[in-house]
């Protein structure tokens, strides 16, 4: 009986051991650079096009395939505020009128007259604040080389926990002007960004709201 536990057990670790990891998201999968290496020239001169060094020319990229360091300094805050109040009053008085001269409450035995009266009072109070941080930095590369110049990044960082792993994906827009010398951009200079940090594992799973508790907070239940 303990040989067959000590089995289940060694099958068990294997079966872990060889989870294989999440599959890449092909929307900010990194591309094949480009081979700008010239064909090899067997002419027998000293000097070969396409193989002289340009001491003047920086590193930052420039080309399909090159890497890019963003450095994510994102803050946002929002704030929203609504104050609101109605109110409405009605008040309508209908006398009883005479009939051939004489008061219908003396007929009837009952005053026939009517008021009516109605009164409508709301006001309602909503307020809303959101914060939020994203601090770091992420290597991309280049995916696209437009014809004004500018590149189209985008890239992926996977970090794999104990219990989980977590994902940094970015894409975008960047000038190369907006590079600096340390082949480097802040991620507030990216057009059409996409900045997501995502995870998965039990740690993210605890910190998200069932699906039954998600129907008495969404809209469709009725109290």
């Amino acid at each position: 009986m303990n040989v067959q536990k000590v089995i289940i057990c060694l099958s068990l670790s294997v079966l872990v051991g060889c989870e294989a990891l999440p599959k890449r998201d092909p929307a900010f999968a990194p591309v094949q650079a480009v081979d700008l290496r010239p064909p090899q020239q067997t002419n027998g001169a000293i000097y070969q096009a396409g193989y002289d060094m340009r001491l003047f020319e920086d590193h930052t990229a420039r080309r399909v395939g090159d890497i890019l360091t963003v450095i994510l300094s994102e803050n946002t805050k929002a704030k929203k505020k609504s104050d609101l109040g109605a109110s409405k009053k009605n008040s309508t008085s209908v006398t009883a009128p005479n009939i051939m001269g004489v008061d219908p409450s003396i007929i009837f035995g009952n005053d026939l007259s009517a008021t009516l009266a109605s009164e409508h009072d709301f006001k309602g109070k909503g307020q809303a604040n959101q914060s939020n941080s994203l601090n770091g930095d992420i290597s991309v590369t280049v995916v696209n080389v437009f014809p004004n110049g500018n590149l189209r990044i985008r890239g992926e960082k996977r970090i794999t926990l104990n219990d989980g792993s977590e994902y940094v994906r970015l894409s975008g827009i960047v000038r190369p002007v907006d590079i600096d010398a340390s082949n480097t951009i802040s991620s507030t200079k990216i057009a059409d960004a996409t900045i997501m940090y995502t995870g998965d594992g039990a740690v993210a799973d605890s910190s998200k709201v069932g699906w039954f508790s998600k129907f008495f907070l969404s809209p469709v239940f009725p109290f």
